[in-house]
Parts: C-alpha cells; sequence; structure tokens
C-alpha cells in the first residue's frame, strides 16, 4: 500500500504534463481551431473518463439488445490490442488477433448486426455509411474522448466503487482525461453497482457526481447468467456451493466477478491478467497446472466472454487436453425500476434525430 502511493506521488509530474496537453486540446476544439464532426445518422457513443473497468461491453450489448430487432444497427470500436491497422468489418470467422476480442464478441452474439474496427472513426462512419446506407444508428464504442466526432447522444459510465471523482490523470491514476471532461455527458451511468441499493445511497453519489441539469443519471449493476461450455455452448453449468473455481481473466477489474463467485461456490481461486492480455502457451500451461492442484472433485475453469474470445487462440490444445472451460455471461440491469426511463430515453433521441 504504501509503495503504491509512493509510486502515485513520484509519477505526478508525468499526470501534470498529460494534464498540460490534454488542455492544450480541449482549448483547440473549445476554440474552433479543431472542429468535431457529426454525422447524417444518429450516433451513441458509450464510453468512461478512466481506463477500462467501467463495463463499455456489457453496456453497448444492453443497447444492441435494445435496438437490433427494429433498426439496421452498426457498432464501431477501435479494435484495441488487434494485431491490425484499418478499417475492418468483423466476421464470425476472425479471431482476436485480427479484429479485437470485444469486436468478435459483438458479431458472434449479433449475427445480424454490423460490427466494424477501425483506428479512424472519421474515416469508418463514411466507410459504414458509403456501404450500407441502410444504416440507422452506429454505436460508438469507448469513444468519449475521441473528440474528433461529435456524438448524437453521449453515454458516460463509471464505476460505484472507483467513479471518476476520486480518480486522477494517468500515469499516477487512471483518468484519461480531466474530471472535468463529464460535462460533455448527456447520460451518466454508474454501473458495477452493488445488487442492493438504497436511496440514500443514491443520493449520496448523485451529489458526489454534481450533475448538470442537462444530465440524466442512471445506476446500473450486473446480473450474471449460467455460464456456458466454452466449446459447446448448449451445455450450461449451475453453479453451487459444491463447486470449486479457477477463474482465468484479463479484465480490467475482477472484485466484481469475484464478489459474485464467492456467493455462488464454495471457493474461488483466480489468474488474473493485465486487460486485453493474449494469454501465452505459458499462460496456459500454468492454467493447468493451478487446475490439477485444485483437489475439490467437483472443479471447472471459469472465464469472461471476452476473455474466451483470447482463449480460443489456442482452442486445439485447450480441447485436447478436456479441460472444462466456461464463459460466464453477463446481463445489464438497472436500479429503482429505471430501466425503462433509460430505454425510452435512448428511443426518445431516436425518434426526434433530424439529420
Amino acid at each position: 500500500m504504501v509503495q503504491q502511493v509512493l509510486i502515485k506521488i513520484l509519477l505526478l509530474p508525468f499526470s501534470l504534463l498529460y494534464g498540460l496537453g490534454i488542455s492544450f486540446r480541449d482549448f483547440f476544439y473549445r476554440k474552433g481551431l479543431l472542429r468535431a464532426v457529426s454525422f447524417d445518422v444518429p450516433t451513441i457513443s458509450v464510453g468512461n473518463l478512466s481506463i477500462g473497468g467501467a463495463g463499455k461491453t456489457p453496456h453497448i450489448e444492453y443497447l444492441v439488445y435494445l435496438l437490433k430487432d427494429y433498426l439496421f444497427l452498426a457498432t464501431l470500436s477501435r479494435g484495441y490490442q488487434r494485431k491490425t491497422r484499418g478499417y475492418i468489418e468483423v466476421l464470425p470467422r476472425h479471431s482476436a488477433e485480427q479484429v479485437g476480442d470485444e469486436p468478435l464478441q459483438f458479431r458472434r452474439k449479433f449475427p445480424g448486426v454490423l460490427v466494424t474496427v477501425s483506428e479512424s472513426r472519421t474515416f469508418a462512419i463514411p466507410q459504414i455509411l458509403s456501404r450500407y446506407p441502410q444504416t440507422q444508428t452506429i454505436l460508438l464504442d469507448d469513444a468519449f474522448q475521441h473528440r474528433s466526432i461529435l456524438p448524437g447522444l453521449n453515454i458516460l459510465l463509471t464505476e460505484y466503487e472507483h467513479p471518476f471523482t476520486r480518480d486522477i490523470l494517468l500515469p499516477s491514476g487512471r483518468l484519461r482525461e480531466w474530471r472535468s471532461g463529464y460535462r460533455r455527458a448527456d447520460v451518466i451511468v454508474v454501473s458495477k453497482c452493488p445488487p442492493v441499493l438504497d436511496e440514500v445511497q443514491k443520493q449520496k453519489m448523485i451529489a458526489e457526481l454534481h450533475p448538470f441539469p442537462n444530465q440524466r443519471v442512471f445506476f446500473s449493476y450486473y446480473d450474471y447468467l449460467p455460464p456456458y461450455h466454452l466449446w459447446q455452448p448448449r451445455y450450461r453449468l449451475h453453479l453451487t456451493q459444491q463447486l470449486e473455481v479457477l477463474l482465468i481473466c484479463a479484465i480490467a477489474r475482477t472484485d466484481y466477478l469475484v464478489s459474485y463467485l464467492e456467493t455462488q461456490v464454495s471457493n474461488v481461486k483466480v489468474l488474473e491478467y493485465e486487460d486485453h492480455h493474449y494469454f501465452s502457451k505459458y499462460d496456459i500451461g500454468q492454467l493447468m497446472k493451478n487446475f490439477e492442484e485444485m483437489e475439490a472433485p467437483n472443479k471447472v475453469i471459469l472465464t469472461t466472454e471476452k476473455d474466451a474470445m483470447r482463449l480460443e487462440l489456442h482452442r486445439e490444445y485447450l480441447i485436447e487436453q478436456q479441460l472444462p472451460i466456461f464463459a460466464i455471461p453477463v446481463k445489464v440491469d438497472f436500479h429503482f425500476e429505471e430501466g425503462k426511463i433509460f430505454d425510452d430515453l435512448v428511443r426518445q433521441y431516436l425518434l426526434d434525430f433530424k439529420s
């Protein structure tokens, strides 16, 4: 703990230099020296001020479920940590290395949705519209910091346990821009809330966030669904107190998932890696070693759906070893029965949109 505090103090000068650069960029946008581009199609951005962990992927999926049956929908991501460049339309046969883990997850879960990746969103959106002029809405994944595009609806996520109000700039902290950036949000979603949240906790968080009159604040939490077998998805796993779990994951924060699993099974052992980490042969060897060392008669390996996209790079070997690996899906829900209000807000934006 003391070591972490010292490291943060040592990195503070670099955070100030980084913040100076961000301030110059914001100044240029305010003065019109840099201009954000808008498009003749509804665009909904889901992002956060910090680096990872707020739950962008499940919230994008929530919007996909909400809209996919009514609109020709496209998603646009950067394709973080992919080993390719340029604009790519994601196909089910692609690998995480080619298109990134989250876009591949979207494509396989939602076959009727156009999923794309590109480093440049200002280049990619015209590509989408020229190739698919019937596109009715574009969901921008992790685009809050990308000021070159002016989204029609800007949704900002912040974690309940780690709100942006208690953080500082990179590299000393986890913020990618000054806290004041939250002013650009139309909607603030406090994500990863406890399953039970009362009105007092809600109002305390709203007071801390200090939203503007035009900003609506929602509180979301995760509802974990029964895990499915990685290679045979029709097989579902029922979590019980007679089960021990080896959890392998490379996500920004594991505490929320681990806390849930600890209420469902007898024991959880965690193999944790950096967010979006590509599992090496050594990592897979460690996975096997740790699993073999677990003495429980009933034991399984669990991972997230995002991590499953990268574990698939070792598919043949993992199948050969007959390891019982399951992926646990997650669904976003809203506290205080405000899911319908959130849905209506999104629908109203689309109905009011004028090109």
